[in-house]
């Protein structure tokens, strides 16, 4: 077989350092935009990102030339200094150290797309914390 062939579909979930409320709704659409930049420049495919005040979904149709670790690590460093630049509050923007990495087939992909879309309805029933565990538990991750 001549060429490579994959179906990566990979969710990261990362929060703010200190799960802190710094992305206001202002900012959410450039920081949306800002984070697609950086994972179609390393070729990879945005299928969605939403970002709440303390915490971000990002889903990603990935290529297996880079790794989950490095991928999740640039978006969270470029983004960081990017928030930092734009100088939108007092003092240093970081996200935590950290995150979550869940995959799903190519039939779940819209599912996991309109669930990321809907975050803010889904956080007035059930907190980050709540959210994070629903998925470790889903994923039976201890």
């Amino acid at each position: 077989m001549a060429g490579t062939y994959t179906q990566l579909h990979v969710q990261f979930v990362f929060a703010v350092s200190g799960r802190q409320n710094l992305i206001p709704k202002k900012h959410r659409e450039r920081i949306h935009r800002y984070i697609t930049g950086i994972v179609r420049e390393r070729d990879h495919k945005m299928l969605s990102v939403f970002c709440m005040p303390d915490h971000c979904h990002v889903f990603v149709g990935m290529k297996p030339r880079m790794s989950v670790s490095d991928l999740v690590g640039q978006i969270k460093a470029v983004s960081s200094r990017f928030i930092n630049e734009q100088q939108w509050f007092k003092g240093k923007f970081r996200w935590q150290e950290g995150y979550g990495a869940f995959s799903y087939s190519r039939s779940q992909v819209n599912k996991v797309c309109q669930y990321i879309l809907n975050q803010e309805e889904h956080h007035r029933k059930k907190t980050f914390r709540e959210e994070y565990i629903s998925f470790l538990k889903k994923f039976e991750i201890e």
